[in-house]
């Protein structure tokens, strides 16, 4: 477990005392049921709430000599109730419990990821409009393809994580299902009407066709959501790194006052906080594809989900939640370089027009195969000697013939590139 990276909040729904509530809440509300369904007396029931305690100690201490938690949980709560515990666990199987608080659990962390998210995407909103019109190089294959602005980088970052709300909500809504149908699920010793009532005051719905447990295939598409949303943060993080690199260094993480980069090398600033995303987003991928193998179990149940579970679960949304969070504190306090994308603009920001040299050739009616080679001919003496692209371009007699000095200002202006920035923001949302 990697309690130490997330918040408290989050930790705390892992923490033994908590789940040893949760199973309790269920227990006690399995039990309220019954007394409605008049299987339990009011008297009894009411003793045993007042008695019921957790003591995580003693359960420990029981489940040494029983080896079965849940048993050593029952058995510890009932040890100073009396007579009246004979009421406590009755028709129920270990996973009705387990799995029941379980979900209640996984519920209330994804509403804490879901905070998390929404306070990303505020930060991630006023970086967005901040730089809507910061003129930078865009790029594919690392390579400078045609100018962009740092606003729209950003604003496909708020877009995605408006996709992880998404997922994130599925995830819940996947994973919301308790049961109270007993060892094989044929609800043998229990009303259905007692799950429906214990299910419903946890927020939760009843597991349609339960066997021994929940069906797993829902853990693994919960798990599955969390791994999406993970590489949503890996992809923000990458770009960072990329744009943090010495030859680049349009944008930095900050870099606090004392803090160093290498035990060697006072002057290094490495992109460590986004280093450290992308390889947590590869932890949670291994999770994923653990609880998908966790779907397969024999028969009606065994054991084999168990214990990948109790590892997968709590630290992947602990790590989710750190990550959000991390990442936040990364884009909150970005440092941005306009000066320095402008420098790297000028490299080839003459080079780059050449689609829009290309274009105006063919609207002059060249064909596209012919206006492409006389255009590639001049961007790689360009490149490769030196030249100014631009100059190439006038020297060359064929091309002025049908173009005019403006058509090749037009060509070179560079804000074209980005006139329908403001409509991007906007169609992302902001």
């Amino acid at each position: 477990m990697i309690e130490r990276y997330s918040r408290p909040e989050m930790t705390r729904l892992w923490t033994d005392e908590y789940r040893f509530d949760k199973m309790l809440e269920v227990e006690l509300m399995a039990t309220e049921a019954l007394v409605k369904q008049h299987q339990v007396p009011a008297k009894a029931y009411a003793a045993i709430r007042r008695k019921a305690k957790i003591n995580v100690a003693r359960i420990r201490q029981i489940e040494r000599e029983v080896k079965h938690d849940v048993i050593a949980f029952v058995t510890q709560v009932a040890e100073n109730m009396g007579p009246e515990s004979r009421f406590l666990h009755m028709g129920l199987t270990s996973s009705d419990v387990l799995d029941t608080a379980l979900a209640k659990q996984l519920v209330e962390a994804t509403d804490l990821l879901l905070a998390d998210v929404s306070t990303l995407r505020k930060t991630l909103a006023v970086l967005a409009k901040r730089h809507a019109k910061t003129l930078m190089m865009g790029r594919s294959h690392g390579i400078h393809g045609e100018p962009i602005t740092f606003g729209i980088k950003v604003a496909g970052w708020y877009a995605e994580m408006g996709r992880a709300v998404t997922r994130l909500k599925q995830a819940r809504a996947a994973i919301a299902y308790g049961k109270l149908s007993g060892a094989m699920g044929t609800f043998a010793h229990l009303d259905p009407s007692i799950e429906a009532y214990v299910c419903r005051k946890l927020g939760l719905k009843g597991e349609p066709v339960a066997t021994q447990v929940v069906p797993r295939d829902r853990h693994a598409e919960y798990m599955c959501h969390l791994a999406v949303v993970a590489a949503g943060i890996e992809r923000i993080a990458t770009e960072i790194r990329h744009l943090q690199r010495t030859e680049v260094l349009e944008a930095e993480e900050p870099f606090s006052k004392g803090q160093k980069g290498s035990s060697a090398m006072p002057h290094k600033r490495n992109p460590i906080a986004s280093e450290n995303l992308c390889g947590l987003a590869r932890l949670i991928r291994g999770y994923a594809q653990a609880c998908l193998e966790n779907v397969a179990l024999w028969h009606e149940r065994d054991i084999s989900h168990s214990s990948v579970e109790r590892v997968a679960l709590p630290d992947a949304t602990i790590l989710l939640d750190f990550m959000f969070n991390r990442l936040n504190g990364v884009l909150a306090g970005l440092l941005v370089y306009p000066e320095n994308m402008k420098r790297n603009m000028s490299k080839t920001v003459e080079i780059i027009a050449s689609q829009r040299v290309l274009l105006a050739l063919v609207d002059k009616g060249w064909r596209r195969e012919e206006a492409y080679k006389q255009v590639q001919d001049h961007a790689m003496k360009a490149w490769l000697e030196g030249f100014s692209f631009r100059h190439l371009v006038e020297e060359d007699a064929k091309i002025m013939n049908v173009l005019s000095r403006a058509d090749l200002d037009r060509c070179f202006d560079a804000t074209y590139y980005v006139r329908r920035g403001k409509d991007l923001l906007k169609r992302a949302g902001l």
